[in-house]
């Protein structure tokens, strides 16, 4: 391992990145295991995925607003369509979300097909780039999650599930291009798995999950060369046993 190509200019703004996430992620991720929607975020991440896969194939600016137009409005219409079929097929609300996803995940394969660049592109919707995240990307990131969780803790939480969608789609919109796909599953899902049954404080636990996760998952990533999306996860899932057994041991359950 070597310790020495650890560097603060990389690894700051990457690990703010996260937080970030981490900071929308972990109360949203408790709504959504309540609600037993789970693959909802995966879906939404998918929906806004393919349409910055769009805006790749007009050739537009990455990170340009025109591209945040339409990964924007792709994630609404998506929430918008989840949020009918919730009311119209409630019993069958789990498998069509995974249908959408399976649908956008196709639609970002046929709209890749004759992309010479198609693999970097589809890695980098998954696994994410947020070594190469820099402090003034962060910038509008920061005031719309700021935004964001005004609303949550204002009013969204006694809101209507339409309020609760939208909101979930502003939020990942803004993650999947920061961090990819997976991570943005793994920061919702995995810290509400160890706190789903603690009544106090959960919240913090739930940030402290996120923030040790994608700390050691960036230095690690540093010291082994590897990827440090997929890294970022499993430290973030290792992180996620072992403080969810710590907080359920009286229970005699792992998280």
């Amino acid at each position: 391992m070597n310790w020495s190509v650890l560097d603060l200019s990389i690894i700051g703004p990457a690990l703010i990145a996260g937080l970030l996430v981490t900071a929308t992620h972990v109360p949203l991720g408790q709504r959504v295991l309540e609600r037993g929607i789970i693959f909802l975020d995966l879906a939404v991440a998918q929906v806004a995925g393919l349409g910055i896969i769009t805006a790749y194939r007009f050739e537009w600016e990455p990170g340009g607003w025109k591209m945040q137009a339409i990964a924007m409005s792709a994630a609404i219409l998506g929430v918008l369509l989840l949020n009918y079929t919730e009311k119209r097929w409630p019993d069958i609300q789990e498998a069509l979300i995974g249908s959408l996803f399976v649908l956008a995940s196709s639609g970002s394969i046929l709209l890749l097909a004759t992309n010479p660049h198609a693999g970097e592109q589809l890695r980098e919707l998954l696994v994410g780039q947020i070594l190469w995240v820099s402090y003034e990307q962060l910038i509008p990131v920061i005031i719309l999650y700021g935004i964001i969780l005004l609303l949550w803790f204002s009013i969204a939480q006694s809101a209507s599930s339409l309020y609760f969608y939208l909101l979930f789609a502003l939020s990942i919109t803004a993650s999947v291009q920061l961090v990819g796909v997976y991570l943005v599953f793994a920061t919702l899902i995995l810290p509400a798995l160890a706190i789903r049954k603690v009544k106090n404080f959960s919240l913090g636990f739930g940030y402290l999950i996120g923030g040790i996760g994608y700390l050691t998952g960036l230095v690690f990533s540093a010291v082994l060369d590897m990827p440090a999306g997929a890294m970022i996860v499993y430290s973030l899932t290792l992180t996620t046993m072992t403080i969810g057994w710590v907080l359920n041991k009286k229970r005699g359950s792992l998280i």
